[in-house]
């Protein structure tokens, strides 16, 4: 059976990119495949941005980035999940990688050359940042990784690194495959400015309360065509419209994009209905969320139990690793 594995970072409040992107496709793969689906919040990789992490939030966003996938649907009895520092085999196994990975390769990342240009000092970590993904997925070896598609490139890495690896030392980690989810789409921003993203400042949040939400939507770009109401447009070129496949039933879809078309409804009345299937699929995340922070040490006691199931993996794999490369066995 196959073994999955994914990480999520806890920089800030999650948002629709993450929950569409990735959070609906762990708990899909987490009831096919159960326990063999181990996912993380990848707290050490946070750091490796210092435009957007902060010492002092880094425990309590870990909490709550756990907080959103359980109120998403991911349920600990059936997957394994914890927080990355909490296996320190995840480091371990990284440092061996960084001994294998030519830095070229490194320099190459599209992540990485997009987040230097905009730091005045670059470090080491945002550049062995892959690394320590590659580690994460192979700590566990697994073959199968739910991922957006910015990360696809970080996979093809974490394969090649996997082939280094067996080649110098003796075959042991699989070369793992991209998975993206089903549905996803490269979702924009609120502002319409690219892609979105907490950095820019133009996410919607999942557990963001709704009035918010409205608050975001009605100022909110659509079709430059749209100038006056009477004004027909083409909710292909909208955000809104590319919203609506996330949120709307297919009769509210057809209904609201026949309607742009012949300007037989208005942006602000698009954004109403659009506005309705946010609620019925944020509301009930919402509601668990505020169940579970309500709970602190159930949260705490979920990821302390996770990073038990996962060390049963790690510990193994990282003695195997240890002896492959040379080091000496106690």
């Amino acid at each position: 059976m196959p073994r999955v594995f994914s990480g999520i970072q806890p920089t800030g409040d999650p948002h629709i990119g993450n929950y569409f992107g990735a959070m609906k496709n762990y708990v899909r793969l987490g009831e096919e495949y159960g326990k063999n689906s181990i996912y993380c919040v990848v707290d050490l990789h946070a750091p490796t941005n210092p435009n957007a992490y902060e010492p002092r939030l880094l425990a309590a966003r870990t909490v709550e980035m756990a907080v959103a996938n359980m109120a998403a649907g991911l349920d600990p009895e059936k997957v394994i999940f914890f927080a990355q520092s909490h296996v320190p085999e995840h480091t371990e196994l990284g440092w061996l990688f960084t001994l294998i990975t030519p830095v070229g390769e490194l320099e190459r990342m599209t992540q990485y050359k997009d987040k230097a240009q905009k730091l005045e000092s670059t470090p080491a970590g945002l550049l062995m940042y892959p690394v320590l993904q590659a580690a994460d997925i192979l700590l566990y070896k697994a073959d199968t990784v739910p991922v957006g598609e910015d990360q696809v490139q970080h996979i093809e890495l974490t394969r090649e690194i996997a082939r280094k690896f067996n080649h110098s030392f003796g075959e042991m980690f699989p070369e793992p495959k991209a998975v993206l989810a089903k549905d996803a789409l490269r979702i924009p921003g609120v502002d319409g400015q690219g892609k979105m993203s907490k950095s820019k400042g133009n996410t919607i949040g999942i557990l963001e309360p709704l009035d918010s939400i409205w608050q975001k939507l009605r100022p909110a770009p659509t079709d430059p065509a749209r100038v006056r109401r009477s004004d027909p447009g083409d909710p292909d070129k909208c955000l809104i419209g590319d919203y609506h496949k996330l949120f709307s039933d297919l009769p509210t879809i057809e209904l609201v994009y026949e309607g742009c078309r012949t300007a037989g409804i208005g942006c602000v009345d698009c954004k109403k209905m659009l506005m309705q299937g946010i609620t019925r699929e944020l509301t009930p995340i919402q509601e668990r969320a505020a169940e579970l922070r309500a709970d602190p040490d159930r949260v705490r006691d979920v990821l302390v139990e996770g990073a038990k199931e996962a060390r049963q993996i790690a510990v193994p794999v990282m003695e195997e690793a240890r002896e492959r490369v040379g080091f000496l066995k106690l």
